[in-house]
Parts: C-alpha cells; structure tokens; sequence
C-alpha cells in the first residue's frame, strides 16, 4: 500500500488530485517503470467498459497499476479496450456481461474471484437511457421511468454481488457516476435528474450497512464531459428543445461553473482513481463534486 501523505499541503505537492490527460503518463504506457502507482495490486471490475467513459476510467485505471476487468454487452467493443490496454503493458480483461441481469453479473464475478482471488473496486458505468429535451408533463410515464429503472437495477446488482465477495475481505470501494441534476434540476431532463438522485441515495444507504466489513461507497458527480458522445447528445436534446445550437447550450452550462468549463472524461477518470485508492480511505458515503463548480458545496 502507498504511504498516507503526512500532511493535506504534502498531498497537494505530491500532485495526486491533478488532471492528467488520458494520452500522457511518465513512462509513456502502463508499464512498472512509473512510480507511486495508486492502484498497484487492485482488481477492478467496470460495467460499461465499452462506453467513452467505462473506457476513459479503464485505461487510468490500468495506467494506475490495477488489474481492470471490463464488461459490457458486445464482447467485441470490450475485447478492443483490453487489447489496447494489454499492448500498452496493462493487465486487462474482457467479458460479455449484461449488467441488467443478475445472474450475468453473478457469474461474471465469481470467475474473477475464483481466478484473481477478490475484487477490490467495482464502478458501473452503464448508459442510463431514457428521453430528455421534454417537459415531464409530454413524456409517457415508460419515458420518465427508464432511466429511474435502468439505473436501480444495475446498480443494485452490480453493487450487492460485489459487497458480498468484498465483506470476505473486509475491504472494498464501490464507485458510482452521476450528473448535477441530481441536486440542480435542469428543464427537460426526464427522468435522468430522478435517477442520479437515486443513485446517490442508494450509495448512501449501502455504505451505513457495508460500512462495518471495511467497504466504502463514493459518488462521483459530474457536469457532463462535453467530450463524451452521450453527454453531448444530451446536450443536444437540450438544445433543440431551448432553441439554440448545441454549442451555444454548451457554453450555457459552462458559464455557469466556476472555473468556465466543463470536466473532460480524463479529469473524472483522475477523481476516480483517486476515490479507489487507499489515498481516500477516510470517504465513505461521499459525493465527490467534479462539476468544475456548477454546484458548490
């Protein structure tokens, strides 16, 4: 385990919480030639590993010294974020998984218990689904609920079947991802809003039971990463049902953060890392902000 850093000012100089881009690393790969590795010996298994973001958290997670477990439903999209992971010297493997059935998500786990001995971080990064860009009262009630549904149940199955092989070892991180409508509502965001909502409210009730076997529960809550195809799709919708471009609601919502932009993938990617690592031993039940701030705590 990396040693704690004595004091919060050596924590910021060793520059941990600091940005780095997907596309750079000391050692140039996932190598052992770089130091300080915040994941070094973790197994970490990711639902949506396919996706922009599932393979953003992944890659970081790999170049952080994790052995990543990537599932997702088209085993092809998976099995290329792995192969890229495994050719830049990570260690990577891919798995058809769908993360909306319990017994998938069961099986899935229990081969990389039974083969890699436990699992210490589990993050769903699954799409939501559901219909933004209209008032709840033109949506049909299957509109406003999907992602709500979506949302509850992969995360409940994906979050239970890891505490349970977690609390054998009394340790563990359970990661989740959601937006800041689940605290700011936004016009037109359906049912999204509902489910983040819940999201972090489910968070909170596993981390006051997991708690006493040593497994901790953190959200991470974004603003949307404007270079994530999903996020700016969703923008999109928002866009037309305002009247403006796309780019025009983009700098929308930017100007209403602190820092006059939006968190890039890489920067959640980071904020990830470090809530998985042993750095962060002390967060449980804990919404990280990363919403540049939008919304300040």
């Amino acid at each position: 385990m990396e040693p704690v850093a004595g004091t919060r000012r050596d924590f910021i100089v060793g520059g941990t919480a600091v940005a780095v881009p997907l596309s750079s690393a000391r050692d140039g790969g996932f190598g052992p030639a770089a130091s300080a590795r915040l994941l070094a010996g973790k197994n970490a298994v990711i639902y949506g590993a396919a996706g922009a973001m599932g393979g953003a958290v992944a890659r970081q997670f790999a170049r952080e010294g994790a052995a990543v477990f990537l599932a997702g439903r088209t085993l092809e999209k998976v099995e290329a974020v792995a192969a890229e992971i495994n050719a830049a010297g990570g260690h990577a493997d891919a798995a058809e998984v769908d993360a909306l059935d319990r017994a998938s998500v069961e099986k899935h786990l229990g081969g990389v218990v039974r083969k890699h001995g436990g699992i210490d971080v589990s993050f769903n990064l699954i799409g939501l689904g559901g219909r933004q860009g209209d008032s709840l009262t033109d949506l049909s009630v299957d509109d406003f609920t999907e992602a709500i549904f979506t949302a509850m149940r992969t995360h409940y199955f994906t979050a239970t079947a890891a505490a349970r092989y977690m609390s054998l070892r009394r340790s563990g991180v359970l990661l989740a991802l959601t937006a800041q409508v689940a605290r700011k509502p936004y016009v037109a965001s359906g049912g999204f809003g509902v489910a983040c909502a819940a999201i972090e409210a489910l968070w909170r009730q596993l981390a006051i039971e997991l708690g006493p076997a040593g497994i901790r529960l953190v959200t991470l809550r974004s603003s949307g990463s404007p270079d994530a195809p999903g996020v700016r799709d969703a923008v999109a919708e928002h866009a037309r049902a305002a009247g403006v471009t796309r780019e025009a609601f983009e700098a929308r919502i930017a100007e209403k953060t602190m820092l006059r932009r939006m968190p890039l993938m890489a920067e959640i990617a980071n904020a990830a890392v470090l809530a998985a690592s042993d750095r962060a031993s002390a967060l449980t039940a804990a919404v990280l902000n990363a919403t540049c701030g939008e919304i300040a705590d």
